[in-house]
């Protein structure tokens, strides 16, 4: 095994970001905050244990990988600490913002969402001020613009923590990026003089911002409707004109990365400059003979790469493609081999010391998880090419076997190496992705692109509507593509949340697999296979309590039924994501599973009654017969303490508020949840983010402040009918703060 190791040695730098990861995703794992002095010392700590055990093998692996890791552990706490900034600690307002626009999204109903850097709000100290705010306005401005100083009336929110236990994390999310609170203005902004200065990186940030708006009015103005919204995206990297329709068509066929700018757009945009460039040079046999007219092309085609970067909006994915590409015109230059797993290896971590927090998003693990496994597939495939056919005929029709079979492999190897990531964080498969990409793949290859790239170079000239046209006509025949795809019987599977173990062992065989050259990569399959055998053995919580008064409990069938006022839609929704369910939240709070009267609702859940208090009345009665008891209020008076054996378990608005959502679990054997009222069997969201910075309880409490719009946890039950049962069209409307969630939760 040693020697097999020593054999890979100029593989080893491949492992150097990996064990970067595991160091960050460390940091991520902790249920407490380390302190800075605690994770310095732990890459001192490395370095030392390197100094002294340097000899051999086994030391090197050991001791280089025990370096990378802390060293990441490091730089995330690092990082974490650089960016502490205010946070909204309660609903608030509506308070006066005061501040510099940095980024203005429009949305496809009505409206837009104004990124802001803040000056000041109304009622809130300097020191308690966030660094930036996120606001949806109801009414648009559209001459608003980037650097613009502005005043909004707003309503303000900390931004929301997960739906439920172990969900995704935007309060987390938003931390990162600095944004102390999200929000809502009934009125449009206006404009203000802010005798502050403002900061400096607006200064160079907003001309950029103003050019991109400024070609996403152009776009627009050429293709009007969703065409020009997509055009948009591909161009800007603006995807809020989308309909949440096309976007689920698009990622339903497997088509969603190409309306998310990554190493696709960015090939094509500076592939087409390197190509024209060096096309144009060589027209001249004196250029051409005497100067390396390859290398002027390579480096043309990174400047136009950095625009394109630029214009984009330089998401995770985009940077890392740029990043990328750029590694790939500097071997070009040094006359090396351009594409090369060392060149991701250090695409990847660059990125991740900069921008620790970068591993957990989606984005990024998904665009490497596809590049690393492409890439790792070409270097084979190119290690054993062989001659191939020869003859001009046969030369043109290899050509274009070689173009089909590589959209066909590529999109098999990409699909296959994103399946995990997919199934843990979407819950989703798409069955047809390789005849969705057949189709569309040339398209975008042959048409859409570098039609974008004609008419970025004409737009200065006022000549753009023509290849915008062109490029209408490809994005028409990608959206019919999509729909088409996406309606197919059985396009979609659906898959229940795995277990984290099950993933981790996934990734780690698939690197095992793409990193090692030799035949000692063949243990990775047996990791995955592992990874595979895990993945169904996961918890099923049997209720779910939610933040905003969603119940759900698992009906005889194993399904689950749910009491959820409107504003719990976005809540359900998750919850039958993580369950593998396709059913529609409303399909699911129609169910019949709950029994209801006047004083309250109660289900049966695996020969245990759970029971929802409506009426204080009822609560003595239920306490006595219940397990698990739910008052949406303040509780009227308590029930026997849990201790007690036989006492029921009970979760009213001040147990909820402190733990987040709650999903239980009843235990076999055990009639009552209270008899079961340990980590294993109740699972909460307080618990499963810890005490984090960007957590809310390590923040002031979360009720409103004084004045402000009160957000009490509202009561499941819909109003009765004469007959006892709830109507679920007279449930009440939605909050304000779940218009949030939908709207800030990717």
């Amino acid at each position: 095994m040693l020697e097999a190791f020593e054999a890979e040695q100029d593989r080893w730098f491949l492992w150097v970001p990996v064990c970067f990861g595991l160091g960050i995703a460390l940091y991520f794992a902790l249920l407490f905050e380390p302190g800075l002095a605690i994770a310095g010392a732990m890459p001192v700590s490395a370095f030392v244990l390197a100094f002294l055990w340097r000899h051999g093998v086994p030391a090197l692996l050991i001791t280089g990988a025990l370096l990378a890791a802390t060293l990441g552990f490091a730089v995330t706490k690092l990082r974490s600490d650089m960016v502490a900034a205010p946070v909204i600690a309660r609903q608030t307002g509506p308070v006066a913002v005061t501040g510099w626009v940095e980024l203005v999204e429009p949305r496809p109903a009505r409206g837009q969402r104004l990124t802001i850097r803040v000056a000041s709000i109304e009622g809130l100290t300097a020191a308690a001020t966030p660094e930036r705010v996120r606001v949806r306005t109801l009414v648009a401005d559209p001459s608003l613009q980037p650097g613009d100083a502005i005043a909004v009336k707003s309503v303000l929110s900390p931004p929301a923590g997960p739906a439920l236990p172990g969900g995704f994390d935007f309060a987390r999310s938003a931390w990162f990026q600095g944004l102390g609170g999200v929000g809502y203005a009934r009125e449009a902004a206006t404009r203000v003089e802010i005798t502050k200065p403002k900061p400096f990186d607006l200064v160079w940030r907003g001309p950029i911002e103003r050019v991109r708006q400024a070609i996403g009015q152009r776009i627009q103005r050429a293709l009007p409707g969703e065409t020009g919204a997509i055009a948009n995206a591909l161009v800007t990297g603006e995807r809020g004109g989308i309909s949440d329709a096309t976007n689920d068509a698009f990622r339903d066929s497997g088509l969603f990365h190409i309306l998310s700018i990554s190493g696709l757009h960015m090939v094509i945009m500076a592939g087409a400059v390197f190509l024209s460039v060096r096309f144009l040079l060589t027209l001249s046999p004196w250029l051409a003979l005497n100067f390396p007219v390859k290398k002027w092309a390579a480096t043309a085609a990174a400047a136009g790469a950095l625009a394109y970067l630029l214009i984009s909006g330089a998401s995770f994915p985009t940077v890392r493609s740029y990043i990328m590409i750029s590694f790939m015109f500097l071997a070009v230059l040094l006359d090396r081999p351009a594409v090369a797993l060392r060149n991701v290896a250090l695409a990847a971590l660059l990125i991740l010391v900069v921008y620790p927090e970068s591993l957990i998003d989606v984005g990024f693990q998904m665009s490497f998880a596809a590049v690393v496994a492409l890439v790792a597939a070409y270097e084979m495939i190119r290690d054993r090419e062989r001659p191939g056919l020869e003859g001009k005929g046969r030369s043109m029709l290899r050509g274009a076997m070689l173009f089909f079979g590589g959209i066909i492999l590529s999109t098999l190897v990409a699909s296959l190496s994103v399946a995990p990531l997919a199934a843990y964080h979407f819950h989703k498969s798409q069955q047809y992705a390789i005849i969705a990409n057949l189709i569309a793949i040339p398209l975008c290859n042959a048409l859409v692109m570098p039609a974008a790239l004609a008419a970025l170079v004409a737009m200065p000239f006022g000549l753009e509507t023509l290849p915008l046209k062109l490029m209408g006509l490809g994005i028409e025949g990608m959206v019919w593509c999509a729909y088409k795809v996406a309606a197919l019987p059985g396009a979609v599977g659906r898959i229940p949340e795995i277990p984290t173990l099950a993933f981790a062992l996934m990734v780690s065989g698939g690197l095992w697999l793409c990193l090692w050259r030799t035949r000692l990569r063949y243990w990775g399959l047996l990791v995955i296979v592992a990874g595979a055998v895990v993945a169904p053995m996961r918890t099923v919580p049997d209720v779910y309590v939610g933040r905003d008064g969603l119940v759900a409990v698992r009906d005889k069938s194993g399904r689950l039924s749910a009491l959820s006022p409107r504003g719990a839609t976005f809540e359900l929704a998750r919850i039958l994501e993580h369950d593998g369910d396709g059913r529609r939240p409303q399909d699911v709070a129609r169910s019949e599973a709950f029994r209801c009267d006047w004083a309250g609702c109660v289900a049966d859940v695996r020969g245990n009654v759970v029971a929802v208090v409506r009426q204080p009345a009822a609560l003595g009665d239920d306490c006595r017969k219940a397990a698990l008891v739910i008052v949406p209020g303040k509780r009227a008076k308590p029930c026997a303490d849990p201790a007690v054996p036989g006492g029921p378990a009970v979760i009213d608005a001040p147990a909820l508020a402190k733990s987040g959502a709650t999903a239980f679990q009843f235990a076999r054997g055990l009639r009552r949840v209270a008899d079961a009222v340990q980590p294993q069997y109740v699972t909460t969201v307080a618990a499963t983010r810890g005490d984090r910075p960007w957590a809310e309880r390590a923040r002031q409490p979360t009720g409103p402040a004084p004045g402000a719009v009160a957000q009490g946890v509202q009561s499941p039950l819909p109003p009765a009918t004469p007959h006892g049962r709830p109507d679920p069209d007279a449930s009440p409307a939605e909050t304000p703060q779940r218009r949030l969630d939908l709207d800030d939760d990717p």
